[in-house]
């Protein structure tokens, strides 16, 4: 049985590696392209601002790359202590480890745990919510489509959810994009590769709801009704179903609960 891991680039390495240890056949497909945005003075304007934060929320890993990549080389050097010793806040395991990565020390990092094994802004809010105070100032750290749009939640893991949760408890809410989303160009070997996974028993793995927007814009034609598929979060889930996928298994997105679902989709 072979696995389609459809995240990001960057990040679909790390799964396809994780699940090939698992003696999985995975194979990367990602249905996003991830790049730095075009105009990047309101992400140094925001860097600079930093300490007038009482916490930032980093919505990916990509956001922690890009806002301490694009800051490191264009935003003065002395604002750089504070950013380290931001309250940050991120949804899972990824993200963290990222700002790890990036020099924030990990006892300022609030996310879920990972026995929690649910990774989302629900439960994010649900750590941090009774610390909010009427009139902190909270910054978003997000992506943003190629064409400018960035408001909407295309993850489908409750972002603006977590932004009307501040401003109902009387806090000012900024974001910023740090790297813009793109649909990406795929070989005439991903076609192939998607039009047989469509058909053969393949489990796609699916972390986003926009990455199912991209597939079916650049597969228009294709009939998923055969197709299977393990989503890591019930609103990709449904997003899944309206895309006409014929199986759909929801799992939390912790590796070991999706390569459970996976193992579980293999035995129907």
């Amino acid at each position: 049985m072979r696995v389609i891991v459809t995240r990001p680039a960057r990040d679909a390495v790390k799964w396809v590696q994780a699940m090939a240890s698992r003696g999985l056949n995975a194979v990367g497909l990602p249905l996003i392209d991830v790049g730095p945005v075009d105009h990047p003075e309101r992400l140094i304007e925001a860097w600079q601002r930093i300490g007038d934060f009482a916490g930032v929320m980093f919505v990916s890993g990509n956001a922690v790359e890009y806002f301490f990549n694009e800051n490191s080389t264009l935003a003065p050097v002395h604002v750089a202590p504070s950013a380290i010793k931001m309250r940050a806040f991120a949804t899972g395991p990824g993200t963290v480890q990222a700002l790890v990565q990036a020099g924030v020390e990990p006892l300022r990092i609030e996310a879920p745990s990972v026995q929690s094994g649910q990774y989302d802004s629900e439960a994010l809010w649900r750590l941090v919510g009774e610390t909010v105070r009427a009139g902190q100032r909270f910054l978003i750290v997000r992506g943003q489509d190629h064409d400018g749009a960035g408001a909407s939640d295309p993850d489908g893991d409750g972002r603006d959810w977590f932004s009307d949760q501040l401003r109902r408890a009387g806090a000012l809410v900024e974001t910023v994009a740090a790297y813009q989303r793109r649909v990406p160009v795929l070989s005439s070997g991903q076609r192939e590769l998607a039009k047989a996974a469509a058909i053969d028993g393949s489990v796609w793995v699916l972390s986003s709801s926009q990455a199912i927007g991209n597939l079916l814009s650049l597969m228009p034609d294709q009939d998923w009704s055969m197709a299977r598929a393990v989503a890591t979060h019930a609103r990709i889930a449904d997003r899944a179903r309206g895309a006409g996928f014929g199986v759909v298994c929801e799992s939390r997105p912790a590796l070991d609960d999706v390569v459970a679902s996976i193992e579980s989709l293999h035995e129907l």
